[in-house]
């Protein structure tokens, strides 16, 4: 089927138009999310069929490489590191004596290849998460904090539009003022099992990420209580009272612990797609569109029928949609800045791709004016309200609202999208000071978004069968506008783009 390109306008687009975006964003998904791709993850066969169909596709839409590298055009490579937990070891002593916890009360988990600490005294902390004056007390220490007494969540920064709460991170922080280790009482709601189950899993991060050596130590309530009274320290009801009192110090347990715990290492190599339509004033900044390839590949085991999770909504649905605009504006009227296109890797892993364009960028990120991610759309039919997640965290705003009041497009009241900030790719972005957003329909309709979380979400029911692509095509006309607006240099003058230019 012939592509269709729009006019370089905001125009109404005939039907005719409008079906065969459609068709192209179906081909894309369809392919995408079969299972000759194999759920498209890192590292396999599946992310070398998904990036050879992307760069066919991009390099005859009309795009030209965008790494800036000529050792690796188009690809840009990514190392990540994924390590699994192998060995956990606590052994806990009072003055001479040992003192022995149930078989299983325990588990050690470390972010480095092997961490051990030996004969470090515990120290109960209360309801401290650190700080510059906590470094003196837990030097050398294991602090010892009480899961029932976690802080309420806040938020990672102030901003008009209310970022998202997320939990405080005590174990974090404590290790940052010099605790030799943590260890969490599980008094609350979690138990030493739901701990294990999560912690067990493969973690990954960048090659060349530090990686620490940090030590958690994860104590059942049984465990605690009969450590706790074979060394004649206080009981748990005891600590916890004593730490709700303003003002509250350390305590010493008068118990000693030796930990250790071990990880196994894997490198696994993989790419970031990039691709660029330049524009015709080099040096007034860029625009980005962003959307990630990977998914989970093999997600269920037999007896299971369905065992590849093939991400059609998340994200073959992304792909296609920035694809499709790369096709829009390739064939209109060239844009004054240039527009970089880019498929990330490692985001289901931890926006790693994204993180790793930020750190080793193809050209200067104080020249990127605006950022737009495009993930899971396809939820929606046609005609809904627009979500901006990230609303009130970038100065954007004022910018896309122009763009949807001159297509006639509603923006959705409210901030409740901006509860996927930072589960997203342009979150990484944002870490930078990268102006980063998402746009898109398929977030305005809650119970939609809501049922596709319960049942679909990272499941092997992602299927392309299940797409809605009436929304995906007005996400489409969305970003293409968005791109053509910021790219201009009358319309939106960008501190990026004054930054980028010196």
């Amino acid at each position: 089927m012939a592509a269709c390109a729009l006019p370089a306008s905001a125009a109404a687009p005939t039907k005719r138009q409008l079906q065969q975006i459609e068709a192209q964003l179906r081909q894309h998904v369809t392919t995408l999310s079969s299972d000759e791709y194999g759920g498209r993850e890192p590292g396999t066969p599946g992310e070398t069929l998904t990036l050879r169909y992307l760069a066919r596709q991009w390099f005859d839409i009309g795009l030209e490489s965008g790494t800036n590298d000529p050792g690796n055009a188009w690809f840009a490579p990514v190392e990540l590191v994924e390590r699994v937990p192998q060995g956990s070891r606590a052994q806990f002593m009072h003055g001479k004596r040992r003192v022995v916890v149930p078989e299983g009360g325990s588990f050690v988990v470390t972010s480095g290849l092997r961490s051990l600490i030996e004969n470090a005294p515990l120290v109960y902390v209360g309801k401290s998460t650190g700080g510059d004056g906590a470094r003196t007390e837990l030097a050398g220490r294991v602090a010892v904090i009480l899961d029932s007494e976690a802080p309420p969540p806040e938020s990672a920064k102030p901003s008009p539009g209310g970022a998202a709460a997320r939990p405080v991170d005590r174990a974090g922080r404590l290790l940052e003022s010099g605790a030799a280790a943590v260890l969490t009482v599980l008094d609350g709601d979690r138990s030493l099992e739901d701990v294990m189950a999560r912690r067990r899993r493969a973690g990954y991060a960048l090659s060349g990420e530090k990686l620490g050596g940090d030590l958690e130590v994860f104590l059942s309530a049984d465990a605690a209580s009969q450590l706790l009274a074979a060394s004649s320290a206080p009981t748990l009801a005891s600590l916890r009272t004593a730490g709700a009192v303003p003002g509250f110090s350390a305590k010493p347990l008068g118990i000693t612990g030796s930990f250790e715990a071990t990880n196994r290492e894997t490198r696994i190599k993989t790419h970031n797609l990039i691709g660029k339509l330049e524009g015709r004033r080099p040096g007034s900044g860029a625009v980005v569109l962003m959307a990630h390839w990977d998914h989970f590949g093999k997600c269920a085991q037999p007896p299971a029928e369905k065992q590849i999770c093939p991400g059609a909504v998340d994200n073959a649905s992304g792909l296609s949609v920035i694809t499709e605009v790369a096709r829009q504006l390739s064939s209109g009227k060239p844009l004054e800045r240039d527009v970089y296109f880019v498929a990330t890797t490692g985001e289901e892993l931890g926006l790693l791709g994204a993180m790793a364009f930020a750190e080793n960028p193809p050209f200067p990120l104080g020249s990127i004016v605006a950022a737009f991610n495009v993930d899971s759309t396809g939820l929606v039919p046609a005609g809904l309200p627009v979500s901006v997640i990230g609303q009130g965290m970038t100065e954007l705003d004022a910018g896309i609202a122009k763009v949807l009041k001159a297509m006639k497009r509603k923006l959705a009241p409210g901030d409740s999208a901006n509860a996927f900030a930072r589960r997203q790719d342009s979150w990484a972005l944002m870490q930078h000071d990268v102006p980063a957003v998402m746009v898109s329909t398929s977030y305005s309709d809650p119970a939609r978004l809501q049922a596709f979380m319960d049942t679909i979400y990272h499941r092997p029911y992602d299927e392309a069968a299940r797409v809605i692509y009436g929304g995906m095509v007005d996400d489409v006309l969305i970003q293409t506008e968005l791109v053509r607006f910021f790219a201009d240099t009358k319309l939106w003058p960008g501190a990026g783009a004054a930054a980028g230019a010196k």
